[in-house]
């Protein structure tokens, strides 16, 4: 028999190998057609029973990215709920089916295996993960406002127990072969020189699966599961409302009441399918996860990939942009005056690849791609030169007018400025169609937006090249046109001043952002100030503000930049901070009318910079709001958010 998204071959032993090759795409996406040959593949079986089987993928791009998520936008759009619930239960009952088998099966994951990826490599018996900076393993459906709903809630407590498995269940983060491996999700984890060997030698032993530890099978299985389920809520109602999210709420429920099984909640009931893909969370997060694809389409096509990148300045925002570059296996040359000024930036750096990856030899490499550059030379050689120095117009246009001397005449000239329009830092070129606005956020491994300003003199190419790197660097690239602020400061600002004027008359700052909590910010205004830093904040204010901004400074914000209390950075601004986390009273009962007079502002503002063009429409307006100012993402945006309001 043949199949139009599976490759089948039978080796020497009797096992088959099914290499998934979905036909028309990049990646392998669980859809109807597929589940429908996979079921076809499972009664191909039954017939004619093999030794064993092994799963594995014949795209480059990974095992299997999960469900297609195009079919349930296409669904949301129609508001066929029926049609969903059909979708999500073929596909519980056909991995069902799947564990059930009698003949050993495998999955051997090389690459990311994500949501029904994942869940389908858990139906297996076995799990063979490959020891590969792009293995990653993860059910991210609680980012989509949904939850595993094909088997996950059900089997990965029963591999890792039911505390691991929430962690990676209510959070969507995702772990790396060898991780699997410690938790039990995976069998075996191995470099890619003997993964086709070891998965012959795993199914050829067929040992009995892994059970569960006697204090998880407790935990899981025994008397204390009802008090894990308690807990999993304590930590889920630190980060997430169940209003504004209920996803995580029905992930616990369902596997504390039904086990995981889909079939079983009634309609009604909030862990139920039906429940949530009738709420409009998921319908705005299925609607965000599209976005961000229409962000990430935006450097398709271009070919452009830098080798070498040369950053200007080793502050907190520089250094941390060149570590976020040698990270994604580019060269890098960190330029500061001296030394000791780049020091600093360098021990960040290791901090941060000690956590993410965990292996010394790659720890090695990264370290050794980061390389401290007190004379500049790297810049002669780089093809991306960002320049991340202080915020003052005549200190940019010096280090420009100097860099165009020494630069290749083919690498980008990129400046990290927030707020400064391009065409005034462009005077001090010869050629100004050469730059172009590189905008990161601060911090930068955590926020994944990055701005591509194109001033009025920027050369087309050199802002397509720019955003090409940027995707290249796994970031998030959003054009806009150079104006005071550009699109999230433009936008933010007004939040942000909002918040001072009213800690003017006299409201805490936990009120304040509890306000901005209660409406569904991942963080309240006044939190955001301190960690963006007050300085930063007072001066984007100015630049979007003009003159006004100026004569109506916030009394509270002119004391603390007075007194050099900056934020985060300084250890206190309007909070005290210590190890990194904010030092914060209680809040009042929030006023009547307070969440609205915070936000309007920044609705305002973002109608007002739409109408100029300084984004091109209204979708990726909405995804640069929550992806680079956290408007909360489960409204789907500012103009999303207005359009429901006004239904």
């Amino acid at each position: 028999m043949t199949y139009e998204n599976f490759k089948l071959r039978t080796d020497e032993q009797g096992i088959v190998w099914v290499g998934i090759d979905v036909a028309g795409s990049n990646v392998n996406t669980m859809g109807t057609p597929v589940l429908a040959e996979l079921a076809r593949l499972l009664d191909e079986f039954d017939a004619q029973p093999p030794k064993g089987v092994v799963f594995h993928s014949l795209k480059s791009s990974g095992f299997i990215a999960g469900a297609n998520i195009q079919e349930f936008e296409a669904i949301g759009k129609t508001n066929d709920v029926a049609a969903a619930t059909k979708l999500i239960l073929t596909g519980y009952d056909l991995y069902d089916r799947l564990a059930a088998v009698k003949y050993p099966t495998l999955a051997l994951i090389k690459g990311f295996c994500m949501g029904g990826g994942l869940e389908l490599a858990m139906a297996c018996r076995y799990r063979v993960a490959v020891d590969d900076p792009g293995t990653r393993m993860g059910l991210p459906e609680v980012m989509l406002g949904i939850l595993p709903a094909w088997g996950g809630v059900k089997r990965l407590p029963q591999l890792v127990g039911a505390p691991a498995a929430f962690d990676l269940m209510l959070s969507g983060k995702t772990v790396d072969a060898k991780k699997a491996k410690k938790l039990g999700l995976a069998d075996e984890a191995v470099p890619p020189r003997i993964m086709w060997n070891t998965a012959s030698g795993v199914l050829a032993a067929s040992p009995t699966p892994r059970t569960l530890p006697f204090a998880q099978n407790l935990m899981t299985n025994g008397f204390l599961r009802g008090y894990v389920a308690s807990q999993a809520k304590k930590q889920v109602a630190k980060r997430a409302r169940p209003e504004h999210y209920p996803a995580p709420y029905a992930i616990i429920d369902l596997w504390q009441k039904y086990n995981g099984d889909v079939h079983k909640p009634a309609a009604t009931e909030s862990c139920s399918m039906q429940s949530l893909l009738s709420h409009s969370t998921a319908k705005n997060l299925i609607r965000v996860f599209g976005l961000r694809e229409k962000l990430k389409a935006q450097a398709k096509g271009i070919d452009f990939k830098a080798k070498h990148v040369h950053v200007i300045g080793a502050g907190v925002m520089g250094g941390d942009i060149a570590a976020w570059c040698a990270l994604r296996g580019i060269t890098v040359t960190l330029q500061d005056l001296d030394a000791a000024r780049i020091a600093p930036a360098i021990k960040r750096a290791a901090d941060m690849y000690r956590k993410r990856l965990r292996d010394e030899r790659r720890i090695r490499d990264a370290m050794d791609r980061l390389q401290p550059d007190v004379t500049g030379d790297g810049a002669k050689k780089a093809d991306v030169i960002i320049e991340a120095i202080v915020e003052n117009l005549g200190v940019k246009q010096k280090v420009f007018a100097e860099l165009e001397a020494k630069a290749r005449p083919d690498a980008i000239l990129a400046t990290n400025t927030s707020s400064i329009p391009l065409e005034q830092i462009a005077t001090a070129l010869a050629n100004p169609a050469r730059l172009v606005g590189v905008h990161f956020f601060n911090p930068v491994a955590q926020m994944m937006l990055v701005e591509i300003i194109s001033g009025a003199q920027t050369n087309p190419d050199v802002a397509r090249n720019a955003t090409a790197f940027v995707d290249q660097i796994d970031k998030l690239p959003l054009a806009c046109k150079s104006a005071p602020g550009f699109w999230v400061n433009r936008i933010l600002a007004p939040y942000l001043t909002e918040a001072m004027r009213c800690l003017d008359e006299g409201i805490t700052p936990e009120t304040l952002d509890e306000a901005a909590l209660a409406f569904g910010m991942p963080m309240g205004p006044v939190e955001l100030a301190d960690v963006v830093g007050l300085d930063v904040c007072a001066a984007v204010g100015q630049v979007v503000g003009g003159e006004e901004a100026l004569r109506n400074a916030p009394k509270k914000l002119a004391a603390k930049l007075e007194a050099k209390e900056l934020g985060k950075k300084t250890g206190k601004g309007f909070y005290t901070w210590v190890s990194g986390k904010p030092q914060k009273g209680s809040a009042s009962a929030v006023p009547a009318g307070l969440t609205e007079r915070l936000i309007t502002p920044m609705l305002n503002e973002a109608n007002k910079a739409l109408a100029e063009g300084v984004v091109t429409d209204s979708d990726l307006a909405d995804a640069g709001a929550i992806f680079g100012c956290g408007f909360a993402p489960f409204t789907g945006g500012p103009f999303n958010y207005q359009r429901s309001k006004s239904a």
